[in-house]
């Protein structure tokens, strides 16, 4: 049996991406460096096996880590690599997050036909994206285009675009550059005009709470000021009750030593109201500037939120 064995979505991203923390477990570990010690196990998911229906309809995010999730509580596999945008507000009893890599750049590329900005798309073109957060935003700015859903790996969303089925659409950049598929013609949206996902750019090890073996390896993959973001991010979507079915974002960044900024929002899936807020504090206070964040958003714009 090998030394450790992760758990991964076959999807070629997530494959680049349990890769990446099997090459620095081996870079960290001598007895981990040979080939056979560290076991990549594929897994495919519910997300994966329903193609045809958008997500919120289906359950939400959640749909890409519970059968690897399932498997990590049983002991088939000892770690679980994610997209940490994909994982939900909060771990199943047992389970908990060992480590964030170094996040790459968290921000949306817009990829159209004409290889410009959102302003450049002419009246009613139409943009394809499965992400409430991107359609919100998108009608936001212009109410005049067409947002259709549209679910696939890159290369099939790429594929559609070339096709002429649509005519623009988003993808993350860290994905992009993950897989070395940064088209010429992407443009890399601002964060003012395109707030990215909660936790989007970065890689999480997913672990058994208990599994102090393994929870020992996992310090030299850890990012502190990574790990410190993320944790605003998602503080800020668990006061929100953040689900696929509520177009919320977020990006914090350490500005300066010892400073975190933190933005948010939440919109309406139409783009007809979008909520901000912002703020900034100590490193070591993020998780409870996150906190604040979305406590202040719940209460500027309660009727945005779904109803229990």
């Amino acid at each position: 049996m090998p030394a450790l064995r992760i758990g991964t979505r076959g999807s070629p991203l997530a494959l680049a991406q349990a890769r990446e923390v099997r090459r620095r477990l081996a870079e960290a570990w001598p007895d981990l460096a040979a080939d056979e010690a560290v076991e990549i196990v594929v897994i495919r998911t519910s997300g994966d096996r329903i193609q045809d229906r958008p997500l919120a309809e289906i359950g939400g995010k959640g749909l890409f880590t519970k059968e690897i999730e399932e498997a990590l509580l049983a002991g088939a596999i000892d770690l679980a690599v994610h997209s940490l945008k994909d994982v939900p507000t909060f771990f199943p009893d047992g389970l908990a997050l060992g480590a964030v890599l170094p996040r790459e750049d968290p921000r949306d590329v817009l990829l159209s036909r004409g290889g410009g900005t959102l302003s450049d798309l002419p009246k009613g073109a139409v943009v394809g994206t499965s992400s409430l957060r991107r359609r919100a935003q998108v009608l936001a700015r212009r109410s005049d285009l067409t947002v259709v859903d549209l679910r696939g790996n890159v290369d099939t969303r790429l594929g559609r675009l070339a096709a002429g089925e649509i005519d623009a659409t988003l993808l993350a950049s860290a994905g992009l550059a993950r897989l070395g598929r940064r088209p010429a013609e992407g443009r890399l949206l601002p964060v003012e005009e395109m707030l990215p996902a909660v936790a989007q750019g970065a890689i999480g090890v997913e672990i058994r709470a208990e599994d102090a073996a393994t929870s020992e390896r996992l310090p030299p993959l850890n990012d502190p000021d990574s790990a410190l973001c993320v944790a605003a991010e998602r503080a800020a979507l668990a006061e929100l009750d953040g689900s696929c079915r509520t177009p919320i974002a977020a990006l914090a960044q350490v500005v300066e030593t010892g400073t975190v900024r933190l933005r948010a929002l939440l919109a309406a899936p139409d783009g007809s109201r979008v909520e901000h807020a912002e703020g900034s504090a100590a490193t070591a206070d993020a998780a409870s500037l996150g906190s604040e964040l979305g406590r202040r958003i719940r209460a500027a714009a309660p009727d945005l939120l779904p109803r229990s």
